[in-house]
């Protein structure tokens, strides 16, 4: 990308109507390699791969309707020209998109969008899928908020410690010895952004950083040893898309929530069990979809079973038996029958994963 544009692919305006409605600022880092994701990410960012028939990122951008926003500011790596003309195509915020030419951190990114924001604004890390009520920051009386969940087992999460007003004093990554079980979901909001780019800036003068990555959390926790009040609201629902499993169990989610069908239904010359999606353009037959299988646009299942997986865009699979599976757009799968002749008495055992139990508790 050319330099003299500082790193800025677009800034497309809409009109003085549009983009005087709101008043909040949003940045979205987004240029993650995806590594845990490959080989989807291989040929295209993770947040165009497909949940529940549409691209996770729609899930993410859809749940801040509640919210008057000037701006949508996305910081971009590999491939960031598909994730703008995705945004561009179906969504008509005003938007931005700057790239980060070196992954070093959240922190980094957020401060990359630095000339585009004024007054206060939302940070929202990519790979959550959430449902709070984000209208409770137009009233906010302190310096800022980030959304938190009650967890099970906050060793494996950052997590917010609060006093006895319910305002936050430290953020700990993975606590040994946990103080709170208050999961932060990857949401903020800050009042003054000019704050947090400050706290940033000392952050990365001090060299506080993980394998050479700076983090929102102590860029945040600088801002709180300085004074600063952030106040905590709940999430009722987190899930992510940032590995395999979690893009899964992403997918049953959002498929439970969607598909209003509760019995098996016929489909053609096909059987669907819901929850599950089966896109209008999407060619299916003589199969059994489901539960909890999304069949992107244009794909095409013959004589096939598939359960608990995501077939992208323009897909074929052929006679196959599919659990847990994740097929990328235009990719094919040619499957088998088995011919066996089994006597009485016997077991016999076909190739394929041991264990078909699905994991249905969600977040």
């Amino acid at each position: 990308m050319d330099d003299g544009r500082q790193s800025c692919i677009a800034d497309r305006s809409l009109s003085l109507t549009a983009r005087t409605r709101g008043y909040m600022k949003v940045i979205i880092p987004a240029a993650g390699y995806g590594t845990r994701m490959r080989p989807q990410t291989h040929t295209r960012p993770k947040p165009l791969v497909p949940v529940a028939g549409r691209p996770s990122l729609a899930f993410v951008l859809d749940a801040l309707e509640p919210l008057d926003i000037e701006e949508l500011i996305f910081i971009v790596g590999r491939m960031g020209e598909q994730m703008e003309e995705y945004v561009r195509q179906n969504y008509n915020y005003k938007t931005t998109f700057v790239e980060q030419k070196v992954m070093r951190g959240q922190a980094d990114a957020i401060a990359l969008a630095r000339e585009h924001v004024q007054g206060d604004l939302m940070t929202l890390f990519v790979d959550t899928l959430f449902e709070a009520d984000l209208t409770a920051l137009k009233t906010l009386d302190v310096d800022g908020a980030m959304y938190v969940m009650p967890v099970p087992d906050p060793k494996r999460f950052g997590i917010a410690v609060l006093n006895d007003e319910g305002v936050v004093t430290k953020l700990v990554e993975k606590p040994a010895d946990p103080e709170s079980n208050l999961a932060v979901v990857g949401l903020y909001y800050f009042k003054n952004s000019s704050w947090l780019f400050s706290a940033i800036d000392r952050l990365m003068a001090s060299g506080k950083s993980l394998k050479g990555e700076y983090y929102l959390a102590d860029a945040i926790q600088v801002m709180i040893d300085e004074g600063a009040r952030f106040r905590t609201f709940p999430a009722q629902v987190w899930e992510d898309t940032g590995t395999w499993d979690a893009v899964l169990h992403t997918n049953r989610y959002l498929l439970k929530k969607m598909d209003t069908n509760t019995v098996p239904y016929q489909h053609g010359s096909s059987l669907i069990i819901p929850p599950s999606y089966v896109s209008p353009a999407a060619m299916v037959e003589n199969s059994v979809i489901g539960p909890y299988a999304s069949i992107s646009e244009d794909a095409e299942v013959r004589d096939s079973i598939i359960k608990n997986s995501i077939i992208g865009p323009n897909a074929t699979v052929n006679s196959s038996m599919l659990f847990g599976a994740l097929v990328g757009e235009r990719a094919t799968v040619e499957g088998s029958y088995n011919t066996i002749n089994v006597g009485d008495d016997s077991i016999a055992r076909t190739g394929g994963v041991s264990s078909t139990e699905i994991d249905e508790t969600f977040k």
